[in-house]
């Protein structure tokens, strides 16, 4: 499934990046783009050369987040609540042995 004028740039699968709005022919979602390019401060041209997709892949993924910004901000919300949530019960074994009294 294509969307809308963005369609030769992003794209919606079922079953590929989780049915999440994707850069076309890629598995680098939409919420990939808006987190590096809005929350990290990489510029449009770093994406590009790190993952191999072009400007206007890029710019069409921004567009689309413009477009449908309150959905994919939450989905970014509930990824940040998961990823918080699994820290907290899986505790790693090197802060484990960090937070521990040493008995030496």
């Amino acid at each position: 499934m294509t969307v809308g004028n963005l369609a030769e740039h992003i794209e919606i699968t079922p079953g590929i990046a989780g049915g999440k709005p994707r850069i076309a022919g890629h598995r680098i979602t939409v919420q990939n783009i808006v987190i590096w390019h809005e929350h990290l401060g990489r510029g449009a041209d770093e994406i590009c050369a790190e993952y191999d997709v072009t400007l206007a892949d890029v710019y069409a993924a921004l567009a689309y987040y413009f477009d449908h910004r309150d959905e994919i901000d939450r989905s970014i919300k509930e990824s940040e609540t998961f990823v918080e949530t699994m820290r907290k019960r899986n505790v790693s074994i090197l802060e484990q042995k960090l937070t521990s009294p040493r008995s030496d």
